[in-house]
């Protein structure tokens, strides 16, 4: 369990010698050693052990880049205000580095007071001992378990030890632009496309495709990274695909057939013209006025609805089968592993995190994600947010990932296999072959 230690520590000398990285679009005073934070036009930093923090906060790292970030400094302003012990201070990391760097900072025992991490990555930091368990904090923060969903706990819980506090759960949805609907005539009910499987839902992109003008697309979604193999997952298991991993976690019982076939018809979105290649940001794309319809994770709402988007959102169509599988994964709060905790920091980091999962939920679902505490779904001031209540099943039809140590690795190893096949490097067949023995070597590790 410890190996991890020894190599990150080995990364982590590499990366001090290294100054920066990657250039952003803009710098920030120096964190010690006379370095600058290297930081990003949308705010998000690419050195976060070199930004300058308050000695006297909590210091939060966040991989809310997404368009959600706003809506989390909004939670954080909000609980300083309160008085509390610690107030809190956020530094937003790149979401593609967000685990890489997270894990470097804790190797070293820098990292920070508060970090985030999605339920599926969250048995792998468990593992590595680079989070520790809350149970006794939580009672004087004022969590109570029953108030969220059993699943949600059962996530968070490793030998009897809680490790996290909930967030949210996010899936990807289907957003639709109504002008563009209108324009092609297409007709929606109650505000939503009525889809029933894969040939309604082309016939839909057909009647669209006409009427765009040059540079526009009928659907938004990137070639590379997670997007489409989201939106792989979906398909996948809505084609009635098995678990990828066995609940011990020793054996690859993916199907395999079902994954080629599921990736033949994401790969059908391109060929037959439904797609742009080349699109980027897919959301941005979506939120310009650039595409119909966008797959789109519920992160996008907020921000949609800021730009006055004219637009609907409900859970991903059903394509295959006779239920609406969708991929989601849910954010947890966690406490990182760190050489100058004491028991003061520490109760004050969880009394910020439930805080924000619970009096910040309102405002957390304003950026469309679906709350992890119960009263705050139920709340009216949640029911009361536009689309919400139309995607929010989403949350009981999706099938999250594994609770297994090695699904990150699995994931990315996914991830980069179904890209070749996105951008024309390989079959939809020789890829599933080679991801199939990629992930029988990972889980031999």
């Amino acid at each position: 369990m410890r190996k991890f230690f020894v190599g990150m520590m080995l990364l982590v000398c590499a990366m001090f010698v290294m100054a920066g990285g990657q250039q952003g679009g803009g710098s920030a005073p120096s964190g010690g050693g006379g370095v600058q934070a290297d930081v990003n036009e949308d705010g998000t930093v690419n050195n976060p052990e070199d930004v300058v923090t308050d000695p006297n906060k909590l210091v939060f790292w966040s991989l809310f880049s997404g368009g959600d970030g706003g809506w989390m400094d909004r939670i954080i302003a909000d609980y300083n205000a309160s008085g509390p012990t610690r107030q809190v201070q956020s530094v937003m990391l790149v979401w593609a580095d967000y685990y890489t760097k997270f894990g470097t900072a804790v190797a070293a025992r820098k990292g920070p007071d508060i970090g985030v991490s999605h339920i599926s990555r969250l048995p792998e930091l468990v593992e590595q001992g680079m989070v520790v368990a809350i149970d006794d904090y939580v009672a004087k923060a004022g969590v109570k378990w029953n108030d969220f969903a059993p699943s949600m706990v059962e996530g968070i819980t490793f030998n009897g030890k809680k490790y996290a506090i909930p967030l949210d759960t996010h899936a990807q949805i289907l957003y639709v632009d109504l002008n563009k609907l209108q324009a092609a005539g297409v007709p929606l009910t109650n505000g939503q496309l009525a889809i029933a499987n894969a040939a309604e839902f082309k016939a839909v992109l057909d009647k669209i495709k006409p009427t765009l003008k040059a540079g526009e697309t009928v659907l938004s979604l990137p070639q590379r990274g997670d997007d489409p193999y989201r939106t792989w997952w979906a398909v996948y298991f809505q084609m009635g695909g098995t678990p990828l991993v066995n609940a011990a976690g020793t054996e690859i019982t993916m199907d395999q057939n079902t994954a080629i076939r599921a990736a033949e018809y994401i790969k059908s979105l391109w060929t037959e013209g439904y797609i742009l290649p080349g699109i980027e940001d897919h959301q941005r794309f979506f939120q310009d006025g650039h595409a119909a319809l966008v797959f789109g994770g519920t992160w996008a709402t907020g921000a949609f609805g800021e730009a006055q988007l004219k637009f609907s959102a409900q859970p991903f169509p059903r394509l295959y089968g006779t239920n609406d599988a969708c991929w989601a994964d849910a954010h947890v709060f966690v406490i990182p592993t760190k050489q100058a905790r004491n028991a003061a920091n520490t109760q004050a980091a969880v009394d910020f995190t439930f805080w924000a999962a619970t009096k910040g939920g309102a405002t957390w679902a304003q950026s469309g994600q679906i709350p992890s505490h119960i009263p705050v779904q139920s709340s009216p001031a949640f029911t009361a947010l536009p689309y919400r209540s139309g995607y929010a099943r989403a949350a009981g039809t999706a099938v999250l990932p594994s609770k297994n140590v090695n699904f990150g690795a699995i994931k990315d190893a996914i991830i980069r296999n179904l890209d070749t096949v996105w951008i024309d490097q390989a079959t939809p067949s020789a890829a599933v072959q080679t991801l199939l023995s990629e992930m029988r070597s990972i889980i031999k590790r």
